[in-house]
């Protein structure tokens, strides 16, 4: 009896995590190894025009990702032809080098916010470009392979506010 209960318990508790969610998508990196010139995009369409979301970048990591930070260049490309750049920092580990995020094992999510109370005021397509723009203290030249990053993706749940 008490393992039907919790087995019913986490069918609610996963169908009420997700029942805000609107898009989700990830993609692998190459081997691990995410080139400083190689954008991920991801598309996207058929959103709510007036309701507010709420976005985030995903980022998964592994132990051979050798930063406490992480620095993305993000570009959301709207149907009407705007496009909106933003340079992010995110915290990937403590201070005491002990990766944040989600998971078991060597591999971490980190569920970074990017937007919030954003609205889709256009039925069309979407684009979201993503790139890294990791370089080492003291060099000009941006890191070419970031190493340990495994996956990327994003998410866009319906707002509560």
């Amino acid at each position: 009896m008490p393992r039907s209960l919790f087995t019913i318990a986490l069918l609610m508790s996963m169908i009420s995590c997700s029942e805000g969610l609107v898009k989700s998508d990830f993609q692998a990196t190459d081997s691990g190894s995410w080139a400083k010139e190689e954008a991920i995009e991801f598309t996207f369409s058929e959103l709510d025009t007036i309701q507010k979301h709420d976005m985030f970048i995903n980022v998964r990591n592994d132990n051979s990702f050798s930063y406490n930070n992480l620095f993305l260049i993000a570009e959301l490309n709207f149907p009407d032809g705007e496009i909106v750049t933003d340079t992010l920092e995110y915290e990937m580990a403590s201070p005491d080098g002990t990766w944040l995020g989600k998971g078991y094992g060597s591999i971490k999510e980190n569920k970074l916010w990017y937007k919030e109370n954003i609205v889709f005021p256009t039925s069309g397509v979407y684009t979201l470009r993503l790139a890294h723009a990791m370089r080492k203290n003291g060099n000009v030249n941006g890191v070419e392979n970031l190493e340990g990053i495994t996956d990327v993706g994003f998410e866009i749940i319906k707002s509560n506010k």
